[in-house]
């Protein structure tokens, strides 16, 4: 009887060390066949993969574009146009800054701190500063904005609290995201963490 539970039990582990490998795989390949198919989906072809590679090209020659003399007018015309439509300016100008927020020359989430949320409690937790001058809410100086990423999900939340409640870490801002989407789990890779 012991031996059978032996057995079982060793049964179980390995099945459990499966799912450990083959379940983030799995999903992870999922997801990127998912995002290539809609990707391919938003140019039709009948050749798999021409619309993806279409759409690169596109947002490539774009970017090549607005980095030319000529876009600063265009782009310049086009955005007073989007700001007298009140509802499209909130959407475009938001959608704009968070974009730039990830990959313009504007980063915003390049700076990881620890915050202490509580005066007297040593809980805290990693965020982001996402700006320091906060006058023109007439926010005194010695506030700052802090973003802070929900663990397991795209969202988060942004406070404000004293610059003394936050310290600057010495990490790599994506190992910091990293880990906080992950919860905590994830393993950080100590040369990436510094640099």
């Amino acid at each position: 009887m012991q031996q059978k539970k032996t057995i079982f039990g060793t049964i179980i582990s390995y099945f459990l060390k499966g799912l450990l490998y083959t379940v983030p795989l799995t999903v992870t390949v999922y997801i990127i066949y998912e995002l290539f198919i809609f990707l391919d989906g938003l140019i039709p072809s009948d050749t798999p993969g021409l619309g993806v590679l279409v759409l690169l090209g596109v947002i490539t020659l774009v970017g090549i574009l607005g980095s030319t003399f000529l876009a600063n007018p265009i782009e310049r015309y086009f955005t007073q146009l989007l700001e007298r439509v009140p509802l499209v300016k909130t959407l475009y100008s938001s959608i704009r800054d968070l974009m730039s927020a990830f990959v313009g020359e504007k980063r915003r989430f390049n700076r990881p701190v620890l915050v202490k949320l509580i005066e007297g409690s040593e809980i805290k937790k990693l965020g982001f500063i996402t700006q320091e001058d906060l006058s023109e809410f007439d926010i005194n100086e010695d506030h700052i904005a802090v973003y802070l990423p929900h663990s397991y999900n795209f969202s988060g939340n942004l406070y404000i609290v004293e610059k003394r409640n936050v310290t600057i870490l010495d990490a790599n801002a994506a190992e910091v995201m990293k880990f906080i989407v992950s919860g905590g789990v994830t393993e950080v890779d100590k040369k990436e963490i510094k640099s």
